[in-house]
């Protein structure tokens, strides 16, 4: 992974190998953004997909390998008051499947890199996003103090 700080945006241009999201996290606090959204694309080799369940209060994943096109990457960072780090970030990923192709997306929990990937974090500016926990999902929502 390598990145450069244009402005007030980060590039990160991503290896084989790397996992995305940790790359993301990990990048924020290097450079201490606490709130931030992000975008990309690139080729993966497997994924974490899940799917929230409210019935359950739930998640259901999916674990997708091979050839992954990312064709949409979108997601945010955000902070608790302990200055713990949360994402919640979501994908599309284009693949083959026999002589068609499928597509795959939803809530992500990790990516890998097959041969790149490049992603735009843009700190949020003037302010500050935190995380409120919620109580009856057992995830957190955006705060806005």
């Amino acid at each position: 992974m390598d990145y450069r700080k244009y402005g007030d945006t980060i590039y990160v241009r991503m290896d084989k190998g790397d996992e995305i999201i940790q790359s993301i996290l990990d990048v924020c606090k290097q450079e201490k953004i606490m709130s931030a959204t992000f975008s990309g694309i690139g080729g993966c080799s497997g994924a974490e997909v899940q799917t929230y369940i409210p019935q359950t209060n739930s998640f259901e994943q999916q674990t997708l390998e091979g050839m992954l096109e990312l064709i949409s990457l979108m997601g945010n960072v955000i902070t608790d008051d302990e200055g713990e780090y949360y994402h919640h970030t979501h994908a599309l990923f284009s693949f083959k499947d026999g002589e068609g192709h499928g597509m795959a997306a939803g809530h992500i929990k990790s990516i890998t890199v097959l041969y790149t990937a490049e992603i735009e974090i843009r700190p949020v500016v003037g302010g500050e996003i935190k995380r409120k926990h919620d109580p009856e999902t057992g995830t957190g929502f955006w705060d806005f103090r």
